[in-house]
């Protein structure tokens, strides 16, 4: 998948420094929080946001930028299986570009492809959780970690 100019960049151009993250895992009506670190590429889940047709409370972002320090952002990109887009993409990327406007960090996605699928064996490996367990932070921490490792390969690449 190539960056193209509707979607959300990849990764930085280059990697110059370690970097703290905030991603999100987008929804219409929940939105997944987690931040981690590029020095060790973990993640941990932060919270999960209320939004209205997409549209978070801004103020809790600020909050959350506050507490956090991130130096990008990361938006889970939800292509459907295929690899085609759908609405909810269309709107996963004007949520990063808002994040930008807003905010005037970097954002860059990732294809989230499963991480909810992923999150909810989780949850249940952990806790027995079942469907109506809130999993949108811990998805947007798989967001968060698949992102570290490709950016990690990136670098290591960059390097060589």
């Amino acid at each position: 998948m190539s960056d193209s100019p509707s979607l959300l960049p990849l990764f930085p151009h280059r990697i110059d420094k370690a970097l703290k993250a905030l991603a999100f895992d987008y929804g219409t009506q929940r939105i997944g929080v987690a931040f981690g670190q590029s020095v060790s590429g973990s993640a941990q889940p932060v919270s999960v946001l209320k939004a209205r047709d997409g549209i978070p409370d801004w103020a809790q972002i600020q909050e959350l930028i506050n507490n956090w320090a991130p130096d990008v952002f990361v938006v889970g990109m939800p292509f459907n299986l295929d690899g085609s887009t759908s609405e909810l993409l269309t709107r996963a990327v004007k949520f990063g570009n808002r994040l930008n406007g807003r905010f005037h960090l970097p954002v860059f996605g990732m294809d989230e492809r499963l991480s909810s699928q992923e999150a909810i064996e989780q949850c249940v490996q952990k806790n027995g959780g079942n469907k109506e367990t809130a999993i949108d932070h811990i998805a947007a921490q798989i967001i968060l970690e698949n992102w570290f490792s490709g950016l990690a390969q990136r670098s290591s690449a960059q390097d060589s």
